[in-house]
């Protein structure tokens, strides 16, 4: 067992959650409703006021050392990914609430905790539920899941860096969060040749091929050239190809964020040169083995690659996506590359790019052939230059809860009463996120 497999670190104890009244409101909120209802319809900024009052507190419970597990919704787990990714429009609304601040370093404190505990495991669980136990893998206590998939690194450190840039606070900036970086930096070093070093191993002998990983749970052979391999993707699918480039997107991004914070607040030449190194490797594989050239000559980037010559050209709804390039802080979103990216993944030379009478976009197969993802209609209306497209893309979300005034996993375009998963906190995250994007433009 290598020192970043788990076992190298002790296992923290899982305090019971206290009560979901510890969950406050926020103080914003009711400013920024005044603001969207001069320009937005009602029924939207209804939908956004609901989620924002609502989703938090029936998903955060806080625990007696101050840190905040975060159910995904309908799952009882926290997945690091989605639990970052339900606080993003709260982080907007932070900067002048302390308490909500204190709320959302608690559930930044839980993840830094689970990383110490399992950095391979994408979802923890607490002492109240139970978890995969039958899959092969070299499972924590806590782990819920164990698919490693590169977000469930990134998303943490991006929180960390995030909190910093808007609040101005660095209590969360501690010796936990540097043995934390630390781990994660192991962690994505390691899986940069994933052959040689590697012992991470995932089979799951009772789902669908989707739900595992081919030779014996060491996933599709790849070659070393400087990106990270993954063995999942955002959505729990399994990898194709083994390097999904929208995942080192992100590592590159995290990678820099881990050295600034290193150097300005952790005194640690060491790590910061260390993490720097690493995002620039990877950054410059991306945009080597990253790139494929379209039939009409454009270059793009893939979905995924081997390292060894193979390229899929795709995306799919979950992000971190190759849509969302600009979201995660890898380009500009005029970048002339992911343009054209853009441009495929809105149309249909992306296989999983689905138009039907009430609405088009991108899907994922994680969901049923032909469905569209509201987070990736979020994610399109968050990352267009086009504020038009933007308030369109808005427009078709509010239009498609089937009247329920909640984002749905995934539903059908032709008719939106049927869709997957009735609650996904993080759907109705994304939604705020750009409803927040109309306020800002108005104002």
């Amino acid at each position: 067992m290598s020192s970043n497999e788990p076992g190298a670190a002790p296992q923290p104890p899982t305090p019971p959650a206290t009560s979901t009244d510890a969950v406050p409101e926020p103080r914003p909120l009711a400013d920024a409703v005044r603001d969207l209802t001069a320009v937005l319809p009602a029924e939207v900024v209804e939908i956004f006021r609901h989620a924002m009052a609502t989703n938090l507190r029936e998903v955060a419970q806080v625990r007696e050392d101050g840190t905040v597990f975060v159910l995904t919704g309908d799952i009882p787990a926290m997945w690091l990914r989605d639990s970052a990714a339900q606080l993003r429009p709260y982080v907007l609304l932070c900067a002048e609430d302390p308490a909500l601040q204190d709320l959302l370093l608690g559930v930044l404190r839980r993840q830094l905790l689970f990383l110490l505990t399992d950095p391979y495991a994408n979802s923890f669980t607490d002492v109240r539920t139970s978890r995969h136990a039958d899959d092969l893998t070299d499972a924590g206590p806590v782990t819920w899941e164990r698919k490693f998939e590169l977000d469930s690194l990134c998303f943490p450190v991006d929180l960390a860096h995030q909190l910093w840039r808007t609040t101005g606070r660095t209590d969360h900036l501690d010796a936990v969060a540097r043995d934390a970086f630390r781990a994660v930096l192991d962690t994505l070093e390691t899986e940069q040749d994933h052959e040689a070093r590697s012992s991470y191993r995932f089979q799951r002998l009772d789902g669908p091929p989707t739900d595992t990983l081919v030779r014996e749970g060491r996933g599709r052979e790849t070659a070393p050239c400087g990106l990270v391999w993954s063995g999942f993707r955002p959505s729990d699918d399994a990898c194709e190809l083994g390097y999904n480039i929208p995942g080192n997107m992100f590592v590159a991004v995290a990678a820099g964020q881990i050295a600034e914070i290193a150097d300005q607040f952790l005194d640690d030449p060491a790590l910061a040169e260390r993490a720097l190194r690493l995002s620039r490797t990877v950054r410059e594989a991306v945009e080597t083995y990253g790139v494929a050239t379209l039939p009409d000559g454009s270059r793009v980037y893939a979905y995924e690659v081997d390292g060894r010559g193979d390229q899929l050209l795709m995306d799919d709804a979950n992000m971190p996506s190759l849509l969302s390039a600009p979201l995660t802080g890898y380009l500009a979103a005029d970048d002339p590359r992911y343009l054209a990216t853009r441009a495929f993944v809105l149309s249909p030379a992306n296989p999983y790019f689905y138009r039907g009478a009430r609405a088009a976009g991108v899907g994922s197969p994680h969901t049923p052939p032909g469905y569209v993802w509201p987070i990736a209609l979020s994610v399109q209306g968050l990352t267009t230059l086009d504020p038009a497209e933007s308030r369109a893309c808005l427009d078709t979300l509010a239009a498609t809860t089937a009247g329920t005034g909640r984002m749905h996993e995934s539903f059908d375009p032709d008719a939106p009463e049927d869709f997957t998963r009735p609650w996904f906190s993080w759907s109705d995250a994304m939604f705020c996120e750009l409803v927040l994007r109309q306020r800002g433009q108005a104002g």
